[in-house]
This record gives C-alpha cells, sequence and structure tokens, in this order.
C-alpha cells in the first residue's frame, strides 16, 4: 500500500474513532461529567507515560520536557494548550450526558471556520471570496439555529473555539504526538487529582461503588484519548492537506447521525435548514481548496517534467 494510502486510512481510522466518541460517554452516563473528565486526564497520562517507557522513549519525553522548558514561550503556551483541550473535553463529554449531541457535531462543523477566523486575527491572513461566503452561509446557519433554540448554541461554539485554539498553539509546537499527550496531561494532573479527592470527600465518587464494568470503562478513557491522536499523527503527515480536510468532516456528521438516529435527539425542518447552510459553507470552504491544491501539484509536475527534459 502507498504511503499516502497507508496515512488517509489512519487518519479515516482516528476520525471514525472520534464519530463513535457518543456511545463510549453514553455508555458512562451514569458517572458526572467532572469524574469522567478526572478520569479521562488521570489514565491518559498514566497509560501514555506506560506506553512510552515500554517503547523505550523515557529518554525522548525528559528531552521533550527540558527543550520546552528552555524556551518558556513554547512550554507555557503547550500548558495552555493542555487547559484548552481539557475545558474542550469536559464541554464534549457534559454535552453528550445532556442529550446536546447534535449540538455538539455542529460545533465540530464551524471548527474549521473558526480555524480560519483565528488565522485572520493572530497571523494577519487574508480571507479570499469564497471563505467570505463561507462564513457568510455559516452565519445564516448559526442564526436560524439560534432564533429556533431561543438561545445562543454556546456548546457548538465552546467546542470549536477551544479546539480551534488548541490548534493554532499546538501549530507552533513541535512535539511528538504520543509525548505531547503525556506533557499536556502531565500539566493538568495535579488539578485532576484534587479535584477527584474533593469528589471522594463529597462522597459522590461512582468508582468505588459500581460494577466492574464501569471501572474498566473509566480506566480505559486513558486509550479512548490517546489511541485516535495517535492514529491522527501517525497519518497526517503523509497524505494532502485537502484529504484531511475532507476526511474532518467524518466525525461530526457521524456524531449527528448517532445523536438523531440512536439517542432520539430532535432534527426537525428548523435544524435541516440550519445545517444545510453550515453544510453548503463547508462545500464552499473546502471544494476550492482542494481544486488549488490540484491545479498547483499538476503544475509543479509539469514543471517537474520539463526540467527532467532539459537535463536529459
Amino acid at each position: 500500500m502507498q504511503t499516502q494510502q497507508k496515512g488517509a486510512l489512519w487518519v479515516f481510522t482516528a476520525y471514525v474513532l472520534w464519530g463513535f466518541m457518543p456511545i463510549y460517554w453514553k455508555s458512562l452516563h451514569h458517572v458526572s461529567s467532572g469524574e469522567i473528565l478526572v478520569n479521562r486526564i488521570i489514565w491518559a497520562f498514566l497509560l501514555t507515560v506506560l506506553a512510552l517507557l515500554l517503547m523505550g522513549q523515557g529518554g525522548k519525553l525528559v528531552n521533550d520536557l527540558k527543550e520546552l522548558w528552555r524556551t518558556q514561550k513554547q512550554f507555557w503556551s503547550l500548558c495552555a494548550a493542555s487547559f484548552l483541550v481539557t475545558i474542550n473535553w469536559f464541554t464534549y463529554i457534559w454535552s453528550v450526558n445532556h442529550d446536546f449531541i447534535v449540538q455538539a457535531s455542529l460545533g465540530y462543523y464551524i471548527n474549521p471556520l473558526v480555524s480560519v477566523l483565528l488565522g485572520i486575527i493572530f497571523l494577519k491572513e487574508a480571507l479570499n471570496r469564497n471563505q467570505k461566503a463561507a462564513f457568510l452561509l455559516a452565519a445564516v446557519g448559526v442564526t436560524i439555529l439560534t432564533i429556533h433554540y431561543g438561545v445562543f448554541p454556546w456548546i457548538s461554539f465552546v467546542l470549536a473555539i477551544t479546539f480551534a485554539l488548541y490548534g493554532l498553539i499546538k501549530k507552533h509546537i513541535k512535539v511528538d504526538a504520543t509525548r505531547g499527550l503525556a506533557i499536556e496531561t502531565a500539566f493538568t494532573v495535579p488539578i485532576a487529582l484534587i479535584a477527584y479527592g474533593w469528589i471522594f470527600s463529597t462522597g459522590d465518587a461512582v468508582i468505588m461503588d459500581t460494577n466492574p464494568l464501569t471501572v474498566v470503562l473509566l480506566i480505559l478513557t486513558g486509550i479512548a484519548t490517546a489511541l485516535p491522536l495517535v492514529f491522527f499523527a501517525k497519518g497526517v503527515p503523509s497524505i494532502p492537506l485537502y484529504v484531511t480536510g475532507f476526511l474532518q468532516y467524518i466525525a461530526p456528521t457521524m456524531m449527528l447521525i448517532i445523536g438523531v438516529l440512536i439517542y432520539g435527539e430532535s432534527f426537525g425542518k428548523f435544524e435541516w435548514l440550519s445545517f444545510a447552510f453550515i453544510w453548503i459553507a463547508l462545500l464552499v470552504f473546502t471544494v476550492p481548496e482542494v481544486l488549488r491544491y490540484v491545479r498547483n501539484k499538476r503544475m509543479m509536475v509539469r514543471i517537474d517534467k520539463h526540467e527532467s527534459s532539459h537535463q536529459s
């Protein structure tokens, strides 16, 4: 199998795993979102560090920490990223277990558009005509949903903004995905342990008074967190950006289908209308980028052939 095909398969698998996540969190609906979150942080840290030690990467992990500490800006940027992704995790878990899967899927649909907006604000990037049209269409879709719900879809925007900011920070920090996850969770583990201590002190900790399956599922939140991230990191360097752009819509589409068909969340004519605007916005946003990439690729091939013919 060619490198690009393998890469696409790894990334596809990552997004499918993320797409099935609502079913996993729903299986823990009897556990509070806070307790699920602290388990996710603690077990992701422990299992990731254990995996690194078994792979003989303990030294590399220490070197990464030293290197980050030498460049204080990167160290504290990664710390900020870890707290942003923690907010994202909590919001997602809470939304799934309070029957807001559809609104959560909306958050991950609009995430690419928010990322572009952050690029304009922080990286001084300019919007082209297609991107402006995509933003306008998405804004109409969100407005329809806001009027229909009677409240602003804050869950969608917390998920979209926190993950977009996380991605923006991570873009400038070059750390291996698995070691990066270990370092990120290390920042939040102390707070998670304190929070778990408080949950125990109030007598609300489910893990000590529940069935074995729940205990196993709570422990496996670490693997559920790390595995798709590792698959994604393994595949994304070897595939074109436009392929990643298309594949990223797998997860929210699966979330939407799961929310409506399995858990019976509402998806009436206003939701259809709103999401239609957002889906069209994503097409307007993504398709021109794909066509531009293909044109540039063909041009590069022609240039290479032309240079090769001259050399021969």
